[in-house]
């Protein structure tokens, strides 16, 4: 017998199932909470079923280090009732708004998810994008409710986006202008209603999931005595930021939403900034020019760079050294979480391949990367050479060809950056090569400019890329690393 149904999940996929459903389970076996979720696939392609064959239930595989003690832990999910296609099931999933227990409206729909077009339209069945389905789901609780101010929504998307609430937010009310017409006279009830009645939140979510474990799953299998095919695997490591929208105040949202009494990890704040610069900059940006530095050097996965003397002490030199002291959070408190971050990416059980890291690594270098580089000219007015070397490695990696090893070198993101760069390759000019990637700013660094603007940077990358292709990877890392 499931808990009431009071949480609607916009995304059926890994990270989803291993964070949010993993935390709503906890709240139900350690607190008053007390409900069930239901998935609503957000896409048209089918993914769902693999978890209908199982009546829903599935095991969360926990992998890593938990105060220095090795963890491997499988946990049964129980709190996911049902998984809906809105594309076949388009009724029962409107239906769904007419349950007055419903109160939370989660999603991960990626990063593209919270998006406006133009195309969708209110008659829809359902609506191509994420806001839109979900403007039509908040239109027909208002209706069947006439309104009533306590049958709002509070919504927690989980994408990868900085201020994802507000961007939802806007979404929403475009969708609801977009449709006015069709709305006729609801139009400014129900517009009212959306704002005062319902909580949009800005989230911050932080968890590594690795997905189905191909590798060790019949080990799995063995342990739980299951056969779970929708089994996912995660690190023990997690944090939920939770900015609470201004209409709510935070202890309401915490009363609600009890996760801090379960004992884990989620955060209900005034502001998330912080949180999210301390993420991006301590973790995304290490990651980001490790990656290639760590695979041009002959390896494959994050825990072995990071396990590597030469670049244990390349991921410090960035992370302690250049990035750290770029942001305006209590010192200790930043060398805990730094230091969590390197414990994480040492996990033993989680082979995290610098391939998948290295996927469109221009965009995330400058989304990541090139604010630290900015602030710390800045304030010690020199360029970080840890940080310069990461963007040489993204320039290196984008000439293709093998590494040293025989490995071929797949580069991953817009064929027109790609191109780009193989014919700046071809001139054999170090400096022109650098020159030509920081003027690139119509193709990759959009409001950033022209980065030759950025006195000493076109210099030290054409030497990095001089040194790089003449004395290799990891030599070129000892002149940064290893003093005297």
């Amino acid at each position: 017998m499931y808990a009431p149904e009071r949480i609607i999940q916009f995304g059926e996929g890994n990270f989803l199932r291993a964070f949010v459903d993993w935390i709503v389970n906890e709240m139900d076996e350690k607190t008053s909470f007390n409900g069930s979720v239901v998935i609503v696939q957000p896409r048209e392609r089918n993914h769902i079923e693999p978890l209908r064959a199982q009546d829903c239930m599935y095991h969360v595989n926990l992998v890593g280090l938990k105060n220095g003690i090795a963890v491997n832990d499988c946990e049964r999910i129980n709190c996911v009732s049902r998984a809906l296609n809105p594309y076949t099931q388009n009724d029962a999933f409107l239906a769904l708004a007419e349950q007055p227990e419903m109160r939370f409206v989660i999603s991960n729909t990626t990063e593209a998810g919270i998006a406006f077009d133009p195309d969708c339209k209110f008659e829809d069945k359902p609506a191509a994008t994420y806001p839109a389905k979900l403007t039509q789901l908040l239109y027909r609780r208002y209706k069947v409710f006439n309104g009533d101010p306590k049958r709002g929504f509070i919504i927690l998307p989980c994408e990868l986006i900085f201020g994802n609430g507000h961007h939802l937010q806007e979404c929403i009310n475009k969708y609801i202008d977009l449709w006015k017409d069709s709305l006729g006279y609801d139009y400014e009830g129900f517009k009212q209603w959306v704002a005062e009645s319902n909580y949009i939140c800005t989230t911050l979510v932080d968890r590594i999931v690795n997905g189905y474990p191909k590798d060790d799953i019949e080990a799995i299998w063995e342990n739980i005595d299951y056969k779970d095919e929708a089994l996912v695997q995660c690190e023990v490591y997690h944090l939920w930021v939770i900015e609470h929208a201004p209409n709510i105040s935070k202890e309401r949202l915490e009363k609600e939403f009890p996760a801090h009494k379960a004992g884990l990890n989620v955060l209900v704040v005034d502001d998330e900034t912080p949180y999210h610069d301390r993420k991006v900059t301590l973790l995304n940006g290490p990651h980001t020019v490790l990656a290639p530095v760590a695979y041009l050097s002959g390896i494959n996965i994050v825990r072995d760079a990071c396990n590597s003397t030469l670049l244990g002490r390349y991921v410090h030199k960035v992370q302690a050294e250049e990035l750290l002291p770029t942001l305006d959070m209590p010192k200790e408190e930043l060398e805990q979480f730094a230091k969590d971050v390197i414990n994480r990416f040492k996990n033993p059980y989680i082979d995290h391949q610098l391939t998948s890291i290295m996927l469109n690594s221009f965009p995330k270098f400058k989304t990541r990367d090139l604010p630290g580089l900015r602030k710390y000219l800045h304030q010690t007015g020199q360029l970080p050479e840890g940080i310069v070397l990461g963007l040489a490695a993204i320039i290196t990696y984008y000439k293709g060809g093998k590494r040293t090893d025989g490995t071929e070198i797949t580069p991953n993101d817009d064929p027109a950056i790609i191109q780009l760069l193989q014919e700046l390759w071809k001139t054999g000019d170090y400096n022109e090569i650098a020159k030509g990637v920081l003027a690139a700013k119509d193709l990759i660094w959009k409001e950033q400019g022209d980065l030759n603007e950025i006195p000493g940077l076109t210099e030290a990358i054409a030497k990095d890329l001089k040194s790089i292709q003449e004395s290799g990877m990891r030599e070129t890392v000892k002149k940064i690393t290893v003093k005297g």
